[in-house]
């Protein structure tokens, strides 16, 4: 990362507005550079610290066509028109990126598309050993404490026919009925949550299906033991989370409501 600082009278609230350019050099030597402008909203040189980052090129001759590692992107943030600080970009270390163009999201910022990222959804049941073993607060908790918002609840004991329907991947795997009569064998409390990421972060947050493959800190590394009694189910994806809560929740039944404390003090 090459930085030059040029002061501009048109923003005065940056003390330190830096044209900031991007210097990548492929494996066959050639060199070529990106500027990024100092206007509102891009990038400010005193939210980076070049010695912490290392940009790695490929073999192509070009920046579009090189593949970029950003590695790793734990100080980039911006300021926008309204100097509100966007959320520094941690999630991307390491994620490869192929063109420049996806470096910035088209607003005049390097900025996480909040509008998109917070509104996801994702569906999250605590299944019958879960109720029974008293563990649904704890497992609210979890999600609550994170900063993320629960839209939809409640608690019915699933039929035979609406499960078949939920693990229908699953319907050619040899474990499949004894899955079936484990998930209808007792109240299931199913919820959806919305936030940041919730659908990767929720299934981090469960742990592996394994139990004693699952980290501590997580639900199952903390509350179970085996794989056929891992007290609660995450969706695995976007689509499967749309799918998931289509099917369990009527329209009507998600609360799409505000809540000011998470707006303020979970998100910048």
């Amino acid at each position: 990362l090459n930085h030059s600082s040029t002061s501009t009278d048109d923003e005065p609230q940056y003390k330190d507005n830096t044209k900031t350019s991007l210097s990548l050099k492929t494996q066959t030597g050639t060199s070529t550079s990106f500027p990024g402008p100092s206007k509102n909203g891009w990038i400010r040189s005193d939210h980076i610290r070049p010695q912490e980052h290392s940009i790695i090129a490929g073999n192509a001759p070009s920046f579009e066509d090189s593949r970029l590692w950003l590695h790793p992107f734990r100080a980039y943030g911006s300021e926008d028109g309204c100097g509100r600080r966007n959320g520094a970009i941690g999630a991307l270390s390491a994620a490869p990126v192929q063109v420049a163009s996806r470096l910035f999201c088209g607003t005049r910022c390097w900025r996480i598309c909040e509008n998109m990222s917070t509104t996801e959804r994702t569906f999250i049941a605590v299944k019958p050993d879960g109720v029974h073993r008293n563990l649904v607060g704890k497992i609210i908790q979890r999600f609550e404490e994170r900063g993320y918002k629960l839209v939809a609840l409640k608690m019915m004991t699933a039929s035979k026919q609406h499960l078949e329907v939920h693990y229908k991947d699953l319907k050619d795997k040899p474990f499949f009925p004894h899955l079936i009569d484990y998930m209808g064998s007792g109240p299931v409390v199913a919820m959806v949550w919305q936030g940041l990421d919730v659908v990767k972060q929720g299934r981090s947050m469960l742990g592996a299906t394994n139990p004693l493959a699952s980290a501590p800190g997580t639900i199952r590394g903390d509350f179970c033991i085996q794989t056929g009694r891992n007290i609660c189910h995450g969706s695995d994806s976007v689509d499967s989370a749309q799918r998931e809560i289509a099917h369990w929740f009527k329209p009507e039944e998600i609360n799409d409501y505000e809540s000011p404390f998470i707006k303020t003090w979970v998100y910048e």
